[in-house]
């Protein structure tokens, strides 16, 4: 044998061990990815109840909103007659009161200074221009 054909083994003998290298390497990266496709059928596979069950919850959400739209459309519809309801009593019975109440406080001040005798200078006399004889 030559130094050439002794070279000649030598490379194919590492050609050999690299072959197998690559292999063993292609075999493991293989298997991965049978294991990721694996995982990913099984993902995909208990997505879809959830998914269901997610699209039913937001139904009965939705639905839940719905009433609570209607709540507040009663509500605001209440609080527009209540304060429809205030200006119209401020309207009619609000100028009245006020005057009654003004009035009843002056003839319970003119009583009060009368019957305690205050009478000055012609005011809460009887008639105008003439003076009390107290």
């Amino acid at each position: 044998m030559s130094a050439g054909q002794i070279a000649a083994l030598i490379a194919a003998g590492a050609f050999v061990l690299l072959v197998l290298f690559l292999a063993i390497a292609l075999i493991k990266l293989g298997r991965t990815l049978d294991e990721a496709t694996i995982a990913i059928r099984k993902a995909h596979e208990n997505t879809d109840p959830l998914l269901h069950g997610a699209n039913d919850t937001i139904t009965h959400v939705n639905t839940q909103l719905e009433r609570v739209d209607g709540i507040t459309a009663n509500a605001q519809a209440v609080s527009g007659n209540v304060a429809a309801l205030s200006s119209v009593f401020t309207a009619t019975l609000g100028g009245p009161l006020v005057k009654t109440a003004a009035l009843s406080y002056g003839i319970s001040k003119a009583v009060r200074a009368r019957r305690k005798g205050k009478v000055a200078d012609g005011k809460h006399s009887r008639r105008r221009g003439r003076k009390s004889n107290r």
